[in-house]
């Protein structure tokens, strides 16, 4: 039985690409880099081990002869620099536009229609912020209105976020809803819609990950997961993965409130230890078959530490995720298939809360397949066709295989 466990660590870029300064981003954004630099070095040896130290030099994490895995760098080809972009670009998908930002947000009509529709009375905000900076600054309003804050970054988002006393959380994804269909009803060409409930009092506020949900356009052409799951495989997304493809070729999903969370479901879904029968989301599965994807996402490093300028929190974000990698690797039979990437940058040393246009890393890694190095490639879309091979899914898109 042939499986990929497909890691995508949130926001672990190498590396700005050349056209970074075209999203606002310094030449000098690095997150891997400047987070190890900023920590005085990083402790990851079984990154080590399996050659991300062979990449660039990291402070901490020198080069080893011979590693375990295969590693590059992958450049962005899509323009973006953004989660969906990034994803879909994992995935074979190559986006020639941009999605829609709003750096002055969001239009007056279309606040007018959510306010319309939802029935919210009014709502707070309406321009580009941190997210956890503007619960601060609007949340006692909030509570005391009950008008949903609204707000954006430099990223293709429309973010609804509410207390989870003051609105509950059905009517808070009910608004969300809302919102996603007013946007694909006109030419407003935003990426996602973010459901953000927060707790505390007093000016005193806490995001709730696990509560939070990504309201996403569906891809806008075939993926590989759209090929697997019609030849009956099976896809299983951990974390964020449902909700950023929109189901389109996910036959199994679970969410996640943290990376530990992740790491943990990773490995019972190796292990085969995971109730299938609890999260399955699609009728095409065919057992016979017997091909399977694991897609993980790890997402604190963005949005705990990443968007919130903690290099320290971070880095030790990267350090829990390498202490779970030897029981994940142990888990890998000669039929599997580890890759290890990322979906952008988050620089959290650079000025600004916001995403980075920067390169990511790769890393690949079967017990019988001897290491090398993988060079630069020119899209995410290497991992996609790497997925193709390895799994013998035909799947044609402008991209080459690391595995050749």
């Amino acid at each position: 039985m042939k499986r990929v466990c497909l890691i995508v660590i949130d926001s672990m870029g190498i590396g700005a690409l050349s056209d970074a300064f075209e999203y606002g981003d310094p030449l000098s954004c690095n997150t891997l880099v400047n987070v190890a630099k900023f920590n005085d070095g990083l402790n990851l040896p079984n990154f080590k081990k399996l050659g991300l130290g062979n990449i660039t030099k990291i402070e901490g994490v020198n080069a080893v002869s011979p590693p375990l895995a295969s590693y590059g760098i992958m450049k962005e080809r899509s323009a973006g620099k953004d989660t969906t972009t990034g994803h879909w670009e994992l995935a074979g998908l190559v986006l020639k536009n941009p999605f829609r930002t709003y750096p002055e947000g969001f239009p007056h009509e279309l606040i007018e229609r959510f306010i319309k529709e939802t029935e919210c009375k009014a709502i707070l905000g309406n321009y580009p912020a941190s997210g956890t900076a503007i619960i601060d600054e609007l949340g006692d309003e909030h509570i005391k209105t009950g008008f949903p804050i609204i707000y954006t970054s430099a990223d293709s988002v429309f973010q609804i976020a509410c207390h989870v006393d003051t609105i509950p959380l059905d009517i808070l994804y009910k608004w969300c809803e809302i919102a996603r269909k007013i946007l694909d009803d006109s030419d407003y060409n935003v990426s996602r819609v973010i459901a953000r409930p927060f707790e505390g009092n007093n000016g005193c506020y806490k995001r709730i990950s696990a509560a939070r949900r990504d309201y996403s356009v569906p891809p806008t052409d075939y993926t590989i997961l759209n090929s697997i799951e019609d030849k009956g495989g099976m896809i299983i997304g951990i974390g964020k993965i449902e909700d950023i493809y929109v189901k389109s070729g996910i036959t199994h999903a679970v969410h996640t409130g943290s990376n530990l969370e992740g790491l943990k479901l990773t490995i019972k879904a190796l292990k085969e230890d995971l109730d299938l029968d609890s999260i399955k989301i699609s009728s095409k599965v065919n057992s016979e078959t017997g091909i399977k994807i694991i897609f993980v996402n790890l997402v604190d490093t963005d949005m705990l530490y990443g968007h919130r300028n903690d290099p320290a929190g971070y880095g030790k974000a990267i350090e829990e995720i390498d202490s779970y990698l030897p029981e994940i690797i142990n888990s890998l039979t000669s039929d599997d298939l580890l890759i290890i990437t990322a979906d952008h940058g988050c620089d959290p040393t650079v000025p600004g809360t916001d995403h980075t246009r920067e390169q990511v890393p790769v890393l690949i890694y079967n017990p019988e397949i001897k290491a090398k190095n993988l060079g630069g490639r020119e899209t995410f879309a290497d991992v996609a066709a790497t997925i193709s091979e390895w799994l013998n899914v035909p799947y044609s898109c402008p991209a080459n295989s690391m595995l050749s």
